[in-house]
């Protein structure tokens, strides 16, 4: 029993609460600076361009302090980890004919593709750090040395064993998502826009998933493989599935949660509805089965693309159809795929499940009641 109840309250710690912190810090400055990207593309404002680029730049630092701050580190300790968030995030491997040519990297060589941790290096590397870190911190008389330099020095050895491997699991992760839904869209819109709809309702982080999968490493690696649209489009089956179990439960549970319900759910997180997922399961089908509709129709009918952290964040601040914005080329038919894949379609597709479901009493009343 202690095994078990220490196992969860790490678990927890780093699974959950760590990577919700990665999560908050990629929206603080990969994200925003997508958006600021896209409105800039779109208005001609090129200053946005610039502030977006600084933003973008900032990613592994702001990850490094988000993850020390959740895990209640001390000031010294998180102001370290923006650099060891910044070095986990750029070092990486280059990979040639699918093995390391070169360790610990932080770009291509003359042959093969720099493949960076990014994210999910970063990750790793700041909660080693984080940990050691507080081991020393307001340890000694002179904490203001101590902490940073074994902070700092312990950051970078975990990025230089580690960051390699790591970039390593997500350039074959990102290879298999590519290639499978160049030659098989249909498949693989569902599977993908089912299983990222899933973990965005789960106590984990699909935004931080999303930009280790679709990062831009992934990217330039399937665009040397010639199947960077097949990524593309599975990042934009990730935004239908989210977007799905969002506006799906938002809509199916509005005769309980009314319009508050709607904004929470629509515009926050499917997230809350966990609990009640938990007293009766059969409530995640209407959003789940409209993802797996929502999802081929994405990448077959509309070949809708998306890229990093917005590929996991759905209608949460309308990230997710920004995202597609930004990926897809512009055109009528682009406008009118995010309007049903993202909203209209889950919204009448969750309600007629759910229904259904109610008709036959396996939802019923106040199954799907939000409590404060």
């Amino acid at each position: 029993m202690f095994i078990m109840e220490t196992l969860k309250k790490y678990l927890k710690r780093y699974f959950i609460d760590a990577m919700g912190a990665m999560a908050l810090g990629l929206f603080a400055s990969l994200l925003i600076g997508t958006i600021f990207d896209t409105i800039g593309k779109y208005t001609g404002l090129d200053f946005l361009n610039t502030v977006a680029s600084y933003a973008k730049s900032a990613t592994g630092m702001s990850i490094g302090v988000a993850i020390a701050y959740k895990l209640g580190a001390h000031p010294l300790v998180i102001f370290s980890c923006s650099a060891v968030g910044a070095m986990g995030n750029a070092i990486g491997a280059v990979i040639s004919d699918n093995v390391i040519s070169s360790w610990a990297a932080t770009q291509a060589g003359e042959e093969g593709v720099f493949y960076a941790a990014g994210p999910a290096g970063a990750f790793f590397a700041v909660v080693a750090a984080c940990e050691i870190g507080m081991l020393v911190s307001k340890k000694t008389k002179v904490d203001i040395l101590v902490t940073p330099v074994v902070t700092i020095l312990v950051g970078f050895g975990v990025s230089w064993l580690l960051c390699p491997l790591v970039s390593y699991v997500m350039y074959f992760l990102g290879v298999f998502i590519a290639t499978a839904t160049t030659f098989q869209p249909l498949i693989m819109g569902i599977v993908v826009s089912v299983v990222v709809g899933i973990i965005l309702t789960l106590p984990i982080s699909s935004a931080a998933i999303c930009a280790m999968i679709f990062s831009q490493s992934a990217i330039d690696a399937a665009v040397a493989a010639g199947t960077d649209e097949g990524l593309l489009l599975a990042g934009g089956a990730a935004v239908a599935g989210c977007c799905a179990q969002m506006v799906g439960f938002a809509v199916s549970s509005f005769r309980e949660n009314k319009w508050s319900g709607i904004v929470s759910q629509g515009l926050g997180t499917s997230m809350l509805q966990m609990g009640n997922i938990c007293k009766n399961p059969l409530i995640w089908i209407p959003p789940t089965l409209a993802s797996a509709i929502t999802g081929p129709l994405s990448t077959m009918l509309f070949r809708l693309k998306c890229s990093g952290v917005a590929a996991g964040m759905g209608t949460c601040g309308l990230v997710g159809p920004i995202g597609l914005i930004d990926g897809t080329e512009s055109s009528p038919m682009m406008w009118v795929g995010i309007v049903l894949i993202c909203i209209v379609l889950p919204a009448i597709l969750s309600l007629i499940f759910s229904e259904i479901m109610r008709k036959l009493g396996w939802i019923k009343e106040n199954d799907m009641l939000l409590t404060e």
